[in-house]
């Protein structure tokens, strides 16, 4: 069972190829913060100036509150918007992850079971009972990691369903509160 030179290049061409891969998914995943960062500071200045230029018109303390209220609810609903953003890429960067993972998890297993294989043929006699445990360990790896994947789909399941959940309470909160104080 020993590795010639062409199946060690072979194995360091594709965890390069591996990384190589994951380092754009990683790059991409920050290419689209940024953006998003960019584009909510100049919405972000762009509001200011908005609120600067009708905070310079305000003639009484009435003006001024209903102003600062008005403010108040689109402020909320720009950070839950932000605050989704961020958790659906993060989503978008973690299942691009898994799905390498579980491709690479799956490959490796395809070539552990073929190195099994291989050397069972070349087994010497009385050996079952370690083959086959050595196939079992490996077959249960393979559960384990399912089961894993399954627990963290679930609790990505969970989190967004929590996220979804606190988002549209806190935009009805802020809503009546917005309308009041348009009312004064």
């Amino acid at each position: 069972m020993n590795l010639t030179p062409e199946q060690i290049a072979a194995a360091q061409k594709a965890n390069l190829e591996t990384l190589s891969g994951l380092t754009n998914q990683a790059l991409q995943s920050i290419e689209k913060l940024v953006e998003l960062n960019m584009q909510i500071a100049k919405q972000s200045l762009s509001d200011s100036m908005n609120s600067a230029k009708k905070a310079l018109e305000v003639k009484d303390i009435q003006q001024l509150l209903a102003h600062q209220a008005e403010a108040v609810q689109p402020m909320a609903e720009k950070i839950m918007a932000y605050s989704r953003h961020l958790y659906d890429l993060a989503h978008e960067t973690q299942a691009s992850f898994t799905q390498s993972a579980e491709k690479e998890f799956q490959d490796g297993q395809k070539k552990m079971n073929a190195l099994v294989e291989d050397w069972t043929k070349n087994a010497p006699a009385g050996s079952d009972a370690a083959v086959q445990a050595m196939k079992h360990a490996i077959a249960s790896a393979g559960n384990v990691f399912e089961t894993s994947q399954k627990a963290v789909k679930h609790a990505v399941e969970v989190a967004q369903s929590n996220l979804t959940s606190a988002t549209d309470t806190v935009i009805k909160t802020a809503q009546p509160k917005n309308k009041a104080a348009k009312k004064k």
